[in-house]
């Protein structure tokens, strides 16, 4: 794992704690997480990230480094004394990690003391928009890619060391392996890769290159046959080391293109394979894919059997980033509202429950109601501002999401693997009807407030308008 400290966080919630301290070091606070759009023009996005939050959360403390570094940014003494004892002792509720979650809804919870909850916002920003953004899209290429082998590649193209958690965000979101070694041996996740251009380059001969790595490395080997010419070279020297690995014992795994028209060069290296006997023999494809080559190369037949996805995937090609917000909801019992000129941005008061509707077949209707926490299950569902929308609730059973995940600074969830929390998502993705995944104008999941928590946000709004 990354080592990760306190002073992960921005400096503005160090001098907001400082105030904290000294006037109202015993106020107890309550934050929600939540994103405002969509990723990718999308109907749903995959939450990724919490156990990784939890985890954290449990261990978080001050080095001496850290405490020696902020002696020079003119925090006192008094309060620099506090951070070298400074430990999480909130509690956290959260739906659970891979579900499938929408947009103006809590969620993750944070219930703490001020200080802690502030210092712990921007590491949890952090954290779960980044994952939870990547997720999505690997997601959306599983949806593309159907029942295909699956393998991240983009470590290299990642920002930074934010591949280290995008590759366990990918496997969540339904890919099947990676490239990426730190990533696989700390999460578990299955391992594999083929081979770069430079190698064969290194040779200067294509099929004595070809025949060193197989020999020496033929479980899964996998050969780039597109350095010089994939149809006239690479293809035709692959057969050949294919055959001979046969005469040992052993098969080749496949075949790797990386440039060029893709469908095109499939359907030709197939053609070519078959006609040398060598039907087992794979085609891995890879070069700037994404959802929407993929469903293309799909719709083109090309016979790819394994899609390598890099840059687009690692870094959340068009988006970049979730806009997942951390807002305060009540302080010390009290209910806090966030006002602004822009009616999405207005937050929720108060302690939250978020139920999930579901029809009589188990599926999720497409309603989630955001409820008082003191509320049960709930007759009527309003819309966040539409005065003459709502939808009865009476016909659905009601599925609540956030549950206690972390208390007093531990961890109340049993330890999951990452392929226990990708098989989740898996299983709850599959509850979400189909227009909710289509790509082109999905059907938008509708997010309602009880009448209570509509009416105690709309007294608020009347309390703080000028």
């Amino acid at each position: 794992m990354l080592n990760i400290t306190a002073a992960y966080t921005d400096l503005y919630q160090l001098t907001m704690a400082q105030v904290y301290f000294k006037t109202k070091p015993d106020g107890t606070a309550i934050f929600d997480y939540y994103f405002r759009r969509i990723p990718f023009k999308g109907g749903y996005a995959i939450f990724t990230g919490l156990k990784n939050v939890l985890e954290i959360l449990e261990n978080l403390e001050f080095s001496d480094s850290d405490i020696a570094y902020l002696e020079t940014h003119n925090f006192e003494p008094s309060f620099l004394e506090y951070l070298k004892k400074f430990r999480f002792q909130g509690s956290v509720y959260s739906s659970m990690e891979g579900d499938v979650v929408f947009p103006n809804r809590p969620i993750l919870q944070v219930e703490a003391n001020i200080i802690e909850a502030q210092i712990v916002e921007t590491l949890l920003l952090n954290l779960l928009n980044f994952q939870t953004l990547v997720a999505t899209k690997a997601s959306r290429i599983r949806h593309s890619a159907f029942n295909n082998i699956l393998l991240d590649m983009g470590l290299r193209r990642a920002h930074a060391t934010g591949g280290y958690y995008a590759t366990r965000a990918a496997f969540i979101g339904g890919f099947d392996s990676t490239s990426n070694v730190k990533a696989a041996e700390d999460f578990d996740i299955p391992c594999s890769g083929t081979m770069a251009h430079s190698f064969i380059q290194s040779y200067g001969d294509e099929l004595e290159a070809f025949r060193d790595f197989a020999r020496i490395r033929p479980i899964n080997c996998v050969l780039l046959v597109d350095t010089y010419n994939t149809l006239k070279s690479g293809l035709p020297n692959a057969i050949t080391v294919a055959h001979e690995m046969e005469s040992r014992g052993d098969r080749l795994f496949g075949v790797r293109l990386d440039s060029g028209d893709l469908a095109y060069l499939a359907k030709k290296t197939r053609q070519l394979l078959n006609d040398a006997n060598l039907e087992y023999v794979k085609i891995v494809a890879s070069n700037q894919l994404d959802e929407y080559v993929i469903n293309s190369l799909k719709e083109q037949g090309a016979p790819i059997d394994v899609y390598g996805v890099g840059t687009e995937l690692v870094t959340g090609k068009p988006d970049a980033s979730l806009d997942g917000v951390y807002k305060l909801s009540e302080y010390n019992g009290d209910p806090r509202i966030k006002l602004s000129e822009n009616i999405l941005k207005i937050s929720l008061p108060s302690k939250k429950q978020v139920f999930r509707m579901l029809d009589e077949n188990g599926m999720f209707y497409g309603a989630d109601a955001i409820a008082l926490a003191s509320e049960g299950a709930i007759n009527k569902m309003m819309h966040p501002f539409d005065r003459t929308k709502n939808l009865d609730l009476t016909r659905f059973q009601h599925e609540p999401l956030l549950k206690k995940v972390m208390e007093s600074g531990k961890r109340l969830l049993p330890i999951q693997s990452t392929a226990e929390i990708a098989e989740y998502s898996k299983s709850r993705l599959t509850l979400l009807p189909p227009e909710y995944k289509r790509f082109q104008n999905p059907h938008i999941y509708k997010v309602g407030l009880s009448p209570n928590l509509k009416e105690e946000r709309d007294k608020l709004i009347d309390a703080h308008k000028f």
